[in-house]
């Protein structure tokens, strides 16, 4: 899909019913980080979603527990959300998609290239959605980021520096050492995720990791990409004690700059060289209402794409492409 055309397709999200009848979902895996969130988000949205069940090590009170084989023959499922640990979620999606359902796949979605690519062309082949786990594109500060770049505001996009950080305790830091990609792989792949929709898939990428510590963890790393008239910083520190509030996305061009920070926020900083729509010409910054469920809009798309209302605005080459540079950056292909 043309850049153009895909940024056309990244519009808001309304928290609203479409449709008389609620859809089956249900989740397989609780490993994953965002797994708990997750599944408060699906049952929060009633009128959307009916929530069949989960699989997993551990299940959730007023949610039937059941074997990932008793959930995906559970009569008129829909789809199913992956939230199992990163080297068992590709798999696990791709028996979804053989069983004929839609799929949330939690980020970063498997280990390997070629098994990601595999499975996530295996499921648009059937006409099914694999919709990653990437909340940053349904939150309301980078969907203006998105409107700005495709509108022309910020001109000709020249620069993108982005960090995605934490204070990681001893916990955080032994599933990190498991990974060979590191905090890159696990953490800043949603920032990633926001360059290439942006700029689509970059010329090349160039990794470094300069660890803090001899643990064989990697947890301070950075990545160049190179566009043809553009490049693209981004950072990732596992041992940065404000690594909250100083998560950013920073987008500067021939005509502007938008600026979020702290990344979820809602606060932007805009500076523009003319008036576009109801923001002034020069620099303002300003709050954007932002939902307290940072996971809720993700479903609410889903269950559009479902019933045919929508296509899902991020396709398999897009999703390919964040894959291959998520690995490229974190130094795991090179």
């Amino acid at each position: 899909m043309k850049r153009r055309s895909f940024l056309l397709a990244c519009g808001s999200t309304a928290f609203a019913a479409s449709g008389s009848s609620t859809l089956r979902i249900g989740q397989i895996g609780t490993e994953h980080a965002h797994a708990a969130g997750k599944m408060v988000a699906m049952r929060s949205l009633t009128e959307l979603w009916e929530v069949v069940g989960v699989t997993g090590p551990e299940g959730y009170e007023g949610v039937k527990s059941m074997t990932e084989e008793e959930l995906l023959a559970v009569p008129d499922l829909k789809a199913v959300a992956v939230e199992t640990r990163v080297e068992a979620s590709c798999a696990t999606a791709r028996r979804g998609i053989e069983a004929g359902k839609h799929v949330h796949l939690d980020k970063p979605g498997a280990l390997k290239h070629d098994e990601f690519k595999s499975m996530r062309l295996e499921a648009e082949k059937r006409g099914l959605t694999v919709q990653m786990g990437y909340m940053l594109r349904y939150n309301p500060a980078f969907e203006l980021l998105f409107q700005a770049v495709r509108e022309g505001w910020l001109g000709e996009i020249t620069e993108i520096d982005a960090a995605m950080g934490k204070l990681a305790n001893g916990s955080t830091r032994g599933a990190i050492r498991k990974l060979e990609g590191g905090g890159m792989f696990e953490l800043a792949c949603h920032v990633m995720d926001a360059v290439v929709t942006i700029l689509g898939k970059p010329q090349s990428v160039t990794g470094f990791s300069t660890p803090t510590r001899d643990d064989g963890v990697q947890d301070n790393q950075m990545a160049v990409l190179k566009y043809a008239k553009a490049t693209a910083v981004i950072r990732c520190n596992h041992t940065d004690p404000f690594g909250g509030p100083r998560r950013r996305f920073n987008v500067t061009g021939t005509e502007g700059t938008f600026e979020i920070v702290p990344l979820e926020s809602g606060k932007v900083n805009l500076s523009i060289t003319k008036a576009r729509g109801s923001y002034k010409k020069g620099a303002q910054s300003f709050q954007l209402d932002v939902p307290k469920d940072r996971y809720a809009a993700e479903f609410v798309d889903l269950a559009k794409i479902v019933r045919g209302e929508k296509k899902h605005a991020w396709d398999a080459a897009h999703d390919i492409a964040v894959h291959e540079t998520v690995l490229r950056a974190a130094g795991v292909w090179k």
